[in-house]
């Protein structure tokens, strides 16, 4: 009686093994939302970090948050190390900035895993509004994709995501 359960309980952690190991070795989550704002108005709101921790979903979800500013007030070298209980420890930095369509950054996290990810930030105009995108995309280590097996990454960072759109819209739109 034993053994059978045994081999069944083997079967189920390799196949889950041998799923993991199968996933794509890079993820791409991107939400999308209006504001009705132009994107010369909404883009400081991004490469500027310290206004952007005002609405990152990350900085709010950890007010005991330790962080520290480098380089310049915003603009490409811009940075902002961070050290916190629920984000982890790791570093944002601005690469590029086409003001006002676009701005990327480099996030690397150290805790709780070292991880090297890649944050875009587009704006369309479209009419009286700006369509403003945030997507982050970065290589998938096999323990992320063993961690995907049981939680949906894509869910749970889009779900950030969302969160800090809605807070930069509010901002965008009340200036």
């Amino acid at each position: 009686m034993l053994r059978p359960l045994l081999v069944m309980i083997g079967v189920v952690v390799v196949s889950v093994l041998v799923y993991a190991h199968i996933q794509p070795d890079s993820f791409r989550v991107e939400r999308s939302t209006s504001i009705h704002a132009s994107p010369n108005e909404i883009a400081p709101l991004i490469y500027d970090l310290q206004t952007f921790n005002k609405w990152n979903p990350y900085a709010k979800k950890d007010p005991t948050m330790k962080g520290s500013y480098s380089g310049p007030a915003s603009g490409p070298g811009a940075g902002y190390a961070f050290d916190s209980e629920s984000a982890g420890t790791g570093s944002i930095r601005i690469v590029d900035v086409e003001d006002p369509s676009r701005v990327t950054m480099e996030l690397d996290f150290v805790k709780p895993f070292e991880v090297h990810n890649t944050v875009e930030f587009e704006l369309q105009p479209n009419g009286d509004a700006t369509q403003v995108s945030w997507a982050m995309h970065g290589p998938r280590t096999y323990l992320s994709k063993l961690m995907g097996v049981v939680f949906d990454m894509d869910k749970m960072i889009g779900t950030d995501f969302e969160a800090g759109l809605r807070d930069l819209k509010a901002i965008a739109e009340r200036t």
